[in-house]
């Protein structure tokens, strides 16, 4: 019967880390998925995933800081060049070359915005797969 395996282990499906800046820093931020969790396939059979919008999501995905109360949005895209979005619940096809070495397609932007307490932000997101 066609289907899929999860192959890595943990129970996490990757980080997105979007390093260390200065609190007053509006530098644009670009990150990729890793350590993310890997899939083993039968050929041919579909993969989608759906991204929720994460444990603070107003109005749109927030980093929250962890010691009170102070935000930053973010993005996610299904490509390094951000010209994918990647939308809250939305259903996108996983692609894949390889059926034995599967990995989601997410990769994070965030734009600081210069006036937000240093601290450490983070967010929790589910991902949801389906084949």
């Amino acid at each position: 019967m066609p289907g899929c395996v999860v192959t890595s282990t943990g129970g996490l499906y990757g980080t997105l880390t979007f390093g260390t800046y200065p609190a007053l820093s509006t530098a644009a931020v670009s990150v990729a998925l890793t350590g993310g969790v890997a899939l083993q396939c039968t050929p041919g059979v579909t993969v989608s995933m759906t991204v929720n919008g994460g444990l603070h999501n107003v109005s749109g995905r927030r980093l929250q800081i962890g010691s009170g109360t102070a935000q930053i949005g973010y993005q996610l895209f299904r490509d390094a060049a951000h010209s994918q979005s990647l939308g809250i619940a939305q259903s996108v096809n996983v692609p894949y070359t390889d059926a034995n070495a599967i990995t989601l397609p997410i990769f994070g932007y965030v734009l600081l915005p210069g006036n937000q307490p240093a601290g450490t932000y983070s967010d929790t997101l589910q991902v949801q797969l389906v084949y």
